[in-house]
């Protein structure tokens, strides 16, 4: 398969024609010539009439491999690749997506099979609702196994199963995830958006990749700073469901009372370009602070206003004198 000889200094390269490399490699034929003409592999030594490959030509088809199954594109193996045949290194880049491509969550998937799920959802089967949990992918079918499912987050799971026995319908549940997956995701951005420009932003910033030391550090930041959104989202889902639930109880019950914290508050929209006008100018943690004083500043000047003008009773507060 392969030709191997001896020279004065030791063993000769590894040297491979293009059906052992495949076979190696567990690439094929077809395959290896696009990566040459992508720029991904280096073109074979000419010996002769033949083409001849290394063993560099087989750990670079293999580190490809490795990248694909990562879910990373062709177009973005092919950077990575040459900020490594540059010298500013590999390992500390993957070292870095493993970590953020890792899990996010201490739960571990459980495997059901579809008799065990008609159970926990009534007993009556229901090809409707399996096939928009699996789009939803609340359920990832089992290869092979038409009457077995993966399920990701048994959690989220059981939060159906008690849905539906309270009696809320399996659509409504879905419609349900649907439109808080799309809130979830958006809380999501903005934490990545929030850390990225705080945290990250020295990492990412010049022409250069970060080296291997700066992606290390940066794979610990990512360790450190996974549950903090969780734990975020966590404490004010907490305090949003106290506040809200209290609210709607006693509009539910027709009754006025609130309590004290709540009896001078009231929620106003804001739109969203004045919010992200804010943002910009304070940063969020300031937003609400910033919006209170300039409301009372606002009434405050109108106060005075008010007085200075009391001796003209015509005057108008909104013209301008």
């Amino acid at each position: 398969m392969s030709a191997v000889g001896r020279t004065a200094e030791g063993p000769a390269p590894s040297a491979y024609r293009i059906e052992d490399l495949a076979h190696l490699s567990g690439a094929t034929v077809r395959t290896i010539r696009a990566y040459q003409d992508r720029g991904l592999l280096p073109r074979p030594e000419r010996r002769g009439r033949a083409n001849v490959y290394s063993d560099a030509h087989l750990d670079r088809l293999r580190q490809i491999a490795d990248l694909l199954d990562r879910g990373y594109t062709l177009a973005s193996i092919k950077e990575l690749l040459e900020a490594w045949d540059a010298g500013r290194g590999l390992g500390g880049v993957l070292g870095l997506a493993a970590e953020v491509d890792g899990p996010w969550t201490d739960e571990e998937a459980v495997r059901i099979s579809r008799a065990e799920l008609d159970e926990r959802f009534g007993g009556a089967p229901d090809d409707a609702a399996v096939a928009e949990a699996v789009e939803l992918g609340v359920l990832e079918p089992v290869p092979g196994d038409e009457d077995s499912f993966v399920v990701p987050s048994p959690q989220e799971l059981a939060v159906a199963v008690e849905l539906h026995a309270a009696g809320v319908p399996l659509s409504a549940i879905s419609g349900h995830l649907r439109e808080l997956r799309g809130q979830v995701e958006h809380i999501a951005a903005r934490f990545l958006e929030f850390t990225t420009e705080h945290v990250f932003a020295r990492y990412l910033e010049g022409p250069h990749r970060p080296t291997d030391a700066e992606a290390a550090e940066a794979a610990s930041l990512v360790r450190r700073l996974r549950p903090l959104a969780q734990h975020t989202v966590d404490a004010e889902l907490a305090r949003a469901m106290r506040l809200l639930a209290v609210r709607h109880l006693h509009r539910q019950l027709g009754t006025s009372e609130v309590p004290d914290a709540e009896k001078n508050t009231r929620n106003v929209a804001i739109p969203a370009s004045t919010m992200r006008a804010v943002d910009g100018l304070v940063g969020p943690k300031q937003a609400a602070e910033f919006i209170t004083l300039a409301a009372e500043r606002e009434v405050r000047a109108r106060a005075l206003d008010r007085l200075a003008g009391s001796h003209h009773p015509s005057t108008d507060l909104d013209e301008t004198p």
